[in-house]
């Protein structure tokens, strides 16, 4: 996959929120955005993903034009700020009822992520009795689970003690290493600097630099 975003700008309610950025990205790598809160990058996100589209400048998945050719990348997993499921329903039945929209993956794969990210399949909980990082694994696994070639990841640490982050980050290395297109912001700039092909900064809209590492 190749994601190709050319001079872009975003306004909300005449705010300028992204400032023409221009930056391409492909498969098989992991990219960090880093910056402050509301620099833009979970906007950013929200911008490759198809959830909003841009006021001027265009992005282009794999030759085609998003909010034209096409509304969404079509293989795509995404968490992006807090997830949200069913409260009423267990962690496993929310990915099943999930999985039957695209019927791509079996129950047995299923049961197998949640055991990847550090949840028990048999777990009878309802998901309104999670903690804040079960939540987090269970969003986790939701993005992860149909094996996308395109995986955005907002925060995908937070919530979680240092066993789950190691967990997570394995796991994100993992999808990465199959080929995936995988972008990330993440507040700890150790764990970019660690996990990252490479790291784009984005500060008040712009993508100030960029750091091969």
């Amino acid at each position: 996959m190749e994601i190709a975003i050319k001079h872009v700008t975003k306004y909300i309610r005449k705010s300028l929120i992204l400032n023409d950025i221009t930056i391409s990205l492909h498969s098989g790598n992991i990219y960090g955005l880093q910056g402050p809160n509301g620099s833009g990058k979970t906007m950013l996100m929200r911008l490759i993903s198809g959830l909003i589209y841009p006021s001027l400048g265009e992005v282009w998945v794999d030759g085609k034009q998003l909010g034209k050719e096409i509304d969404f990348p079509p293989s795509m997993g995404l968490l992006i700020e807090n997830p949200g499921f069913l409260p009423n329903h267990t962690g496993l039945k929310n990915l099943e009822l999930l999985a039957k929209i695209k019927n791509q993956i079996s129950n047995a794969d299923i049961r197998q992520i949640i055991c990847d990210v550090g949840l028990n399949p048999n777990d009878s909980r309802k998901y309104r009795k999670y903690s804040l990082g079960m939540k987090q694994r269970l969003g986790i696994a939701a993005a992860i689970m149909e094996r996308p070639e395109l995986l955005l990841l907002d925060e995908p640490t937070n919530a979680l003690d240092d066993e789950g982050i190691k967990k997570i980050c394995s796991l994100i290395c993992r999808e990465r290493d199959r080929g995936a297109l995988v972008i990330m912001t993440c507040h700890d700039s150790n764990i970019l600097g660690q996990m990252c092909d490479e790291i784009f900064s984005v500060y008040e809209g712009r993508v100030e630099k960029r750091v091969s590492l």
